[in-house]
């Protein structure tokens, strides 16, 4: 009888526990959704105030398309005569292209660079040199050396963005006990598998930080790389809007790119989060 009183009693203890853990998350999740929202009724009051206050001035009305309300009616415009869905997949292709490119080429890097000093001690200078440089100032490089603005654009996506990886990488690196290598190689573990066992599960965590960097320098830079020699993606649609005057359309191509960039950024804050070894 005891025992299945404690049984019972353990039970509803359980069941006690479950209902506060879902309390929480429910309030968590009640408290987060409420700061994004204000937060963004805060931005669209304070952007709508602004440009009222400048359209008043009858030299400047034409600045009142550029609102929030304008813009939010270009949307099913503008989506409906595909220019947004074709911005999409255009902007999509480059970005995933040159991302790409710089992730197959950073984590190597940053590889060696944390794995061997030498290499570390002898290239730290000329990478960082390579960083600081503006990655649109390759532009007029890139438009000689590759036959078309297409590959032109990913190029500077890639070398824009490699430097976060590569480095966020050998940052990882460097944090990983240099006993879990001793013992490995005790045990007869293969290069590849120190690669494969140790150290990609060790640095996940760091090399998609490096990633969420990259992506927010690489979404920075293609938009404005986009501006000239090409005809479609986000930037050739909003120099093609400010041309024909269509300001509502520009203001609301601003606020997708806005939207996707974000929606990006919280895709990689959820991988981080997922891979994070202080996420419980």
């Amino acid at each position: 009888m005891s025992s299945q009183t404690a049984t019972v009693g353990g039970g509803v203890v359980s069941a006690g526990v479950s209902g506060n853990c879902l309390s929480r998350a429910i309030k968590n999740t009640a408290d987060k959704s409420l700061h994004f929202f204000v937060g963004l009724a805060v931005l669209f009051a304070l952007w709508g105030i602004g440009i009222y206050f400048v359209a008043l001035n009858p030299s400047t009305s034409q600045f009142a398309d550029f609102g929030p309300i304008p813009a939010l009616k270009s949307l099913p415009e503008m989506w409906e005569n595909g220019i947004i869905p074709k911005a999409l997949s255009s902007t999509g292709y480059r970005l995933g292209s040159g991302l790409g490119l710089a992730i197959v080429i950073g984590i190597p890097l940053g590889i060696l660079m944390g794995r061997i000093r030498w290499f570390q001690r002898l290239t730290n200078v000329p990478f960082q040199f390579l960083r600081m440089i503006s990655p649109l100032s390759w532009e007029p490089i890139a438009v000689v050396v590759f036959a078309g603005w297409e590959q032109a654009i990913i190029f500077l996506i890639a070398i824009a963005s490699v430097w976060p990886v590569a480095f966020a990488t050998a940052s990882g690196l460097a944090k990983v006990d240099p006993a879990w290598f001793k013992v490995a190689r005790n045990l007869g573990a293969k290069p590849w598998q120190m690669v494969t066992r140790i150290i990609m599960p060790a640095i996940t965590f760091d090399i998609l930080t490096g990633i969420r960097l990259a992506l927010g320098v690489a979404w920075i830079v293609i938009i404005p790389a986009e501006f000239l020699g090409v005809t479609s993606g986000f930037g050739f649609a909003i120099e093609d809007a400010r041309e024909g005057l269509e300001y509502s359309h520009l203001m609301g191509l601003v606020l997708v790119i806005g939207v996707v960039g974000f929606v990006l950024d919280s895709v990689c804050v959820l991988l981080i989060k997922r891979f994070s070894w202080h996420r419980g």
